[in-house]
């Protein structure tokens, strides 16, 4: 059986026609896209225009405020309008009445017996005896309880807490005794931080008002802040005389059941420390 030649085609020269078409359809496409979007919407902008010039007609201020603020919104002021968001991203601030704090008025006559049977520690500057919204608070010195360095009440320093333990036996209210220290640090075989010396001292203080002058334990609670709560500048060797302290406080009765349970340790069920 004879084969069939195979037949050579000619080779087309044109080909580059059909990507050149191609090329001129997507540049057409191009063109037409660019030329719609340059086109601005004549009924928007109409629209803009009329109400800009009626602001401008009718005054185009409203309480100091423009009324394109107004039509552009934004967050509600006090007044009901918008666009506060101009005075920060949480609108206007709002001004709240400034909270008086309430003196414990049934705390006014221990402050006053204190006051005068602590009148000798007091001008010796041994302790301070102030009334404020959380209640009562003698402030003992440092050295008016303790050695440096120690959380062994000194005896001449139980003689002061007599009158201090009649009025406590006369009121209900709860007692918080808080250790303070200075910023100097501390490091000996007996403590290792300023807050376990004024956490110590705490203790020893409220052992002492429990055990010697039968105060309820339960009224009794201890914090130690260490140098966290400074009353005076730590650089100078006065100011740290102030920071080295114990504050006595007798809890207003209007805050002592939310704070004392929240803040406050409670006093432990032993009196003993190891």
């Amino acid at each position: 059986m004879r084969r069939r030649r195979k037949t050579d085609h000619p080779v087309s020269h044109d080909r580059w026609l059909i990507s050149y078409a191609d090329f001129i359809t997507l540049l057409f496409a191009l063109f037409v896209v660019m030329f719609a979007a340059s086109q601005t919407d004549k009924t928007k902008m109409a629209a803009i225009q009329e109400s800009y010039l009626r602001a401008v007609q009718r005054g185009a201020v409203l309480e100091g405020r423009s009324v394109v603020a107004r039509i552009l919104g934004g967050t509600v002021d006090e007044k009901g309008i918008g666009n506060a968001m101009l005075r920060g991203p949480g609108g206007t601030k709002k001004v709240l009445p400034a909270v008086t704090p309430q003196i414990p008025a049934e705390l006014l006559p221990p402050m006053n017996a204190l006051t005068e049977k602590l009148s000798k520690e007091i001008a010796a500057g041994k302790l301070k005896v102030s009334l404020g919204a959380r209640g009562l608070v003698i402030s003992f010195r440092q050295t008016a309880l303790f050695k440096s360095g120690d959380d062994q009440v000194q005896m001449d320093a139980i003689e002061v807490f007599k009158p201090i333990a009649e009025v406590l036996q006369s009121l209900p209210n709860h007692i918080v005794v808080e250790g303070h220290t200075d910023s100097v640090p501390i490091h000996n075989s007996r403590f290792r931080s300023n807050w376990e010396l004024s956490a110590a001292r705490s203790i020893a203080v409220m052992d002492m008002l429990i055990t010697k002058f039968g105060i309820d334990r339960t009224r009794v609670a201890i914090l130690g802040y260490g140098e966290n709560q400074a009353n005076g500048d730590n650089e100078s060797e006065e100011g740290r005389a102030k920071n080295r302290r114990v504050d006595l406080v007798i809890q207003n009765l209007g805050i002592e059941a939310s704070d004392l349970t929240a803040a406050a340790t409670p006093a432990p069920s032993s009196t003993s420390r190891r």
